[in-house]
């Protein structure tokens, strides 16, 4: 007797596979296919005008490596991605932690909060370059009522990349708050009662159940803006289009103007994919550190 008949199952069939089959094409055809033929593009001097493709193998690659304006805004996004993403994290985790409670008014914030997020980024971007204008925008106002000097957030090499991160952060905060909303109403408020019963400070609650209740969550949103953030574009464009000096421009902004302006997309579609090989490290680099910590812990 075989193993499947004895425990009561049937044996595999090919038919099985058909069941999986519309997924599988529709995974093929909408990924894999999109990034073997952009591989493919990438070994090409593709000139988009003319539609001319040539072989040169590792070309583009090298001519990235050398490329000081690559260079520079690969170091832009990183920049900001390590500034936006730990944002992200703590302050969406603090106001889960604050508005997770019953009321009109926790309830009202956090629509508020959300509700920033589906704002469009031309909306965004326009109203916060009318406040950060300066001398007459209303942060400047604000400065002067308060006899502090002026800062030039969107024209100072040093600050136009922080301001963009922030106003990122002050857009779409919401939507990590919601998934942290998720998770802490998933803790059984048992282990809350218990703590209360014995007098547990809200400070040894919060480090030994709530954060470690959390871990799953945490990975999950600093994954998601890891990803996110790599690939910002829209909200530079719109306040700095990549200045001053390229202190703000990021990758994906090369990529569009090499492939648009230049015409160039085999050197556009190489920098997509070094793009991705740098998101790819970035999440696998966090799985591995999670999994470890995991596997230390146990």
């Amino acid at each position: 007797m075989t193993p499947s008949a004895r425990v009561g199952l049937r044996a595999p069939r090919p038919t099985y596979a058909l069941f999986v089959l519309p997924f599988v094409t529709l995974y093929a055809l909408l990924l894999l296919w999109p990034l073997a033929k952009g591989l493919w593009i990438s070994l090409h001097d593709h000139d988009l005008l003319s539609n001319d493709s040539f072989w040169i193998g590792l070309g583009n690659y090298r001519e990235l490596m050398q490329d000081e304006v690559f260079h520079q805004v690969v170091w832009n996004t990183l920049r900001f991605v390590g500034i936006s993403t730990p944002l992200f994290v703590v302050l969406s985790l603090a106001l889960a932690l604050a508005l997770n409670r019953p009321g009109r008014l926790a309830t009202f914030l956090r629509a508020t909060f959300f509700c920033a997020s589906v704002f469009s980024v031309t909306l965004v971007t326009l109203v916060w370059k009318l406040a950060l204008m300066p001398e007459r925008g209303l942060v400047a106002q604000a400065f002067q009522s308060l006899g502090w000097p002026e800062v030039h957030w969107l024209t100072s090499d040093d600050l136009a990349l922080l301001t963009v991160a922030l106003v990122t952060v002050w857009w779409i905060v919401g939507l990590p708050m919601i998934m942290f909303l998720s998770a802490l109403q998933q803790i059984p408020a048992d282990i809350y009662e218990a703590a209360a019963l014995d007098n547990t400070p809200r400070w040894r609650v919060f480090t030994h159940i709530t954060l470690p209740s959390l871990k799953r969550a945490i990975v999950l949103v600093a994954l998601i803006e890891v990803i996110r953030q790599c690939q910002v574009f829209p909200q530079i464009l719109l306040m700095t289009n990549g200045g001053p000096n390229n202190t703000t421009r990021s990758v994906v902004q090369f990529i569009y103007e090499q492939a648009f302006m230049q015409l160039s997309l085999g050197y556009a579609t190489a920098a997509s994919q070094v793009l991705l090989a740098i998101m790819l490290v970035g999440v696998s680099t966090q799985l591995w550190l999670e999994r470890d910590k995991t596997g230390g812990a146990r």
